[in-house]
């Protein structure tokens, strides 16, 4: 059987990830995950050596609405567009209902006063599961190669 129907579910849902991420629509960002999920953005050299410290970390839906509420109503950083560029999408396989993915990202970072630079880039390794018949995140681990991170990172990758 094609793998071209999972594979295009796949890609849609990633891209309607990243662009609610830059259009700033952060309070549907949760939708995309299931009830039950991990979200990490964590450093390669970390992910690579099995530990277990991530820049970024939740483990339930609730804690990433908290994180948006954190960034509208707390969090005190300088005002910032991102971009997301992904590319080289890979179904990996499927498994018990568990679809696993990895895709290549850069997200680019422009402050008001214009300039724009490279944020952060690295991989997604995702696994994806059926919500009422749509794919959702079940677990999304954002593991970068940027070795510095030059700004408080608040908003998700």
């Amino acid at each position: 059987m094609s793998q071209l129907p999972i594979r295009h579910e796949v890609e849609e849902l990633i891209h309607a990830y990243v662009q609610c991420i830059d259009d700033d629509q952060l309070e549907s960002w949760p939708d995309f995950f299931a009830d039950e999920c991990v979200y990490k953005v964590i450093p390669r050299e970390n992910a690579d050596l099995g530990l277990p410290v991530a820049v970024m970390f939740c483990d339930s839906k609730g804690m990433l609405r908290d994180r948006i509420v954190a960034l509208r109503k707390a969090n005190i950083y300088a005002p910032h567009f991102y971009r997301h560029l992904v590319s080289n999408v890979r179904v990996l396989g499927e498994q018990d209902g568990v679809i696993s993915a990895q895709t290549n990202y850069v997200v680019f970072q422009t402050l008001l006063d214009g300039e724009t630079r490279i944020y952060n880039a690295g991989k997604y390794l995702d696994k994806m599961v059926r919500v009422n018949g749509q794919l959702r995140f079940r677990e999304k681990l954002c593991v970068f190669d940027t070795n510095r991170i030059q700004t408080l990172m608040v908003t998700p990758i």
